[in-house]
């Protein structure tokens, strides 16, 4: 059964020193990039996500204009497109991407399935044409985009697995508590080295 590897939003402003950064996301980006190259073979396609932020609205309330950031539903203003913020980690071999996918633009989006692609079709409809059923799931941030993408993929049929050396999460809690949701939803959460 076709395979592919979903890389989650290992962005800039999701990495230390970014608007969003979690730590331990410059580390994340370069061992999926060390796992991309070594099983490349193993993939009929390789998926990267991008928040890709509309910079002149709130987009949809996702932005906090007017009051501090919840950080629940609201946060501080991130991965604005064409800025530096919303481009890819540095070492994160863009080489090896097949589809690139921007989720966001205008509104709250956390699944990679809420994106799309250049040509406007959604991930489900790459995946679909691709005859993928199975997808590797890795990226940042755990408890929030790698948590939702896993769910909308188990959601609409695939198997799943989410890698978890090659995630990083806001906080431990509530990553531990997504890996532990992805997983009674019937994902595989393993490392990528079992």
């Amino acid at each position: 059964m076709p395979r592919a590897l979903l890389i989650v939003d290992v962005q800039n402003d999701f990495c230390e020193g970014g608007a969003l950064g979690v730590d331990g996301g410059a580390a994340v980006a370069a061992r999926i990039t060390e796992h991309a190259r070594a099983h490349r073979d193993d993939y009929a396609l390789v998926i990267a996500s991008r928040d890709w932020h509309d910079g002149d609205s709130d987009n949809g309330g996702h932005f906090a204009t007017d009051a501090a950031p919840d950080f629940v539903t609201t946060w501080p203003v991130h991965c604005v497109a064409g800025t530096p913020g919303a481009e890819y980690h540095p070492a994160l071999d863009i080489a090896l991407i097949d589809v690139h996918v921007r989720k966001g633009q205008g509104r709250p989006s956390y699944s990679a399935f809420e994106g799309t692609v250049d040509d406007g079709r959604m991930l489900a409809a790459v995946l679909d044409e691709a005859g993928v059923d199975e997808l590797d799931v890795v990226g940042i941030a755990t408890d929030h985009c790698v948590r939702a993408s896993a769910l909308d993929a188990l959601a609409g049929g695939r198997r799943v697995r989410v890698l978890t050396d090659l995630v990083a999460g806001v906080a431990p809690e509530p990553s531990r508590a997504a890996l532990a949701e992805v997983a009674a939803a019937g994902a595989r959460v393993e490392s990528a080295a079992s």
